[in-house]
Order: C-alpha cells, then sequence, then structure tokens
C-alpha cells in the first residue's frame, strides 16, 4: 500500500517511473552515448578541431542506428537550433558549445555531452577530457567533478530525498574550494531527453518545494558541473548557446544517466 501511495505521489510529480524493459532499453542507447564519449577519448589530442569530434560522435551514432538527441533542439534564447550532435565546451564554456573549426590546443580541458535515441528510448552522459599535458589545478578540477558524480551515484537508493545528496555534492565541492553551477542541472530521462524531476547538485531554500523522493523505477541524468572559480555563469556568444564561466576561469562537467533500483543505483551509460 505504501508503494502504491509514493507511486502516485511520483505521477502527481509528473515523474515516470520505467519498468525493466524499459530500462533496458534506456541502457541500449547509454552504450551508444558510451561508445560515442570512449572514441572521444581515443583521438582528443592538440591539433583536433571540435568539428571533427563532433563527426566522430555523428558517425558512432549512425553507425548504432540511433538519433542524436541534441541536433535540432530549440532553445528559445537561441538564434538558431542547436546544429550538431555533440555538446563541445572548451576551457571556461561551461555547456552548450557548438562544434567548429577551432582547433584545440595542449592543456586545453574539453567537455563533450552526448544525448542519443535507440528504439524510442535516451541514453544522455558528459565527460571532460584533458587535451595533452594539463596543469595541477586544471587536473584538480576535473578530479573533484569526477568524483562528485561518483558521490552522488553511490548515495542513490530508495527512500533517501534527492535534496540529501545535492548537500553531499555541494559540500564535497566547495570544501575543496571550487564552485557549482546553478542555472543548470540534471533531469530525469526516458522517452524523452528532459523528462521531471530536476535534478540540482546543490540546495538552498529554492529547492525544498522541488525535492522528491528516490523510488525504484526513477531514471535520471545526474551531472554536477563545477567552476574553478565562481558558481556565476552566462552566455558567451552571439547566438546565445554557449554558457561560460563569468570570471572566465576553467569548468568541468561529468554526467552518467542512472537508474534507482531496488537496492541502489545502477548506471546505465557505463558501457556494460
Amino acid at each position: 500500500m505504501e508503494g502504491t501511495k509514493v507511486a502516485r505521489t511520483a505521477r502527481r510529480r509528473g515523474i515516470v517511473l520505467k519498468s525493466a524493459r524499459e530500462i533496458e532499453l534506456i541502457r541500449a542507447a547509454g552504450r551508444v552515448v558510451h561508445r560515442v564519449l570512449t572514441a572521444l577519448g581515443e583521438v582528443a589530442r592538440p591539433g583536433i578541431t571540435t568539428g571533427e569530434l563532433n563527426r566522430v560522435a555523428e558517425e558512432v551514432i549512425a553507425a548504432a542506428g540511433g538519433t542524436a538527441l541534441f541536433k535540432g533542439v530549440v532553445n528559445p534564447q537561441a538564434r538558431c537550433p542547436f546544429p550538431a550532435a555533440l555538446c563541445v565546451s572548451v576551457n571556461e564554456e561551461v555547456v552548450h558549445g557548438i562544434p567548429g573549426v577551432r582547433i584545440l590546443r595542449e592543456g586545453d580541458i574539453v567537455s563533450a555531452d552526448c544525448g542519443v535515441r535507440l528504439s524510442g528510448y535516451c541514453g544522455d552522459a558528459a565527460t571532460t577530457l584533458p587535451i595533452g599535458s594539463v596543469g595541477r589545478e586544471t587536473q584538480r578540477l576535473l578530479d573533484i567533478t569526477r568524483r562528485s558524480l561518483e558521490l552522488g551515484i553511490s548515495e542513490m537508493r530508495p527512500g533517501r530525498m534527492w535534496g540529501e545528496i545535492a548537500r553531499k555534492i555541494q559540500r564535497f565541492v566547495e570544501s575543496a574550494g571550487l564552485s557549482v553551477v546553478r542555472e543548470f542541472v540534471g533531469h530525469g530521462i526516458g522517452r524523452d531527453m528532459h523528462e521531471e524531476p530536476k535534478v540540482p547538485n546543490y540546495v538552498d531554500s529554492k529547492q525544498k518545494n522541488s525535492d522528491f523522493l528516490l523510488q525504484p523505477g526513477m531514471v535520471l541524468a545526474v551531472e554536477p558541473m563545477v567552476n574553478l572559480g565562481r558558481a556565476d555563469v552566462e552566455f558567451g556568444d552571439s547566438k546565445h548557446w554557449v554558457v561560460v564561466t563569468k570570471d572566465r576561469k576553467l569548468a568541468a562537467h561529468f554526467e552518467h544517466t542512472v537508474a534507482v533500483t531496488e537496492t541502489g543505483a545502477e548506471v546505465l551509460t557505463d558501457g556494460r
């Protein structure tokens, strides 16, 4: 009876719980995403362009029979639909970088965010890659951001409020002297790329009314975005897609699509 009550509460919030079959279909899409990010890690090096990274992503997605989720997405604030399969954000760019002729150089970092639809279901993940050798502080940013995602996933289990986990992520990042981006958060995912609920990586008074209880069947895209400097961001291009840190310090972004299970959580975009 209690489980039925919880499920009804989720439905009222617009949260769609997934069946075991649906979770496996999301995992299949997630495998393609993992394949893309793995391929990018193999080719990302000084001298390659961000457009070449996108070409690799397009080829991998097409070979798998999938569809690029981001391509053609309309943003009311942007002057054009998103033109690529991959968001490629370099250095101070936080998210939504548009691939093109920019050449990656030794010491850069590049955040690659990829979404794929396969057989009607979506997978979404991101990673931030070092280009050649990077400085100590840059590597520390990558390590802390990756570990903040791992921390969040390790804390996920039925019966916990997401806000408890978001608080742990925020404290971990801020205790390292870094900042959590607030304008962009994770999301539910399934048949659509963006579903309820919103999945923030921080807590404040505004988050109380939107907090939610984790329960089996939830599938969430968990994606901390962390800045080396302050948390503030702004648009960084005339097309109003790419978002940059306001102080122009570096940013990193890691993401996995994660299913809540009866006993904990299972990553659906790790290639398994």
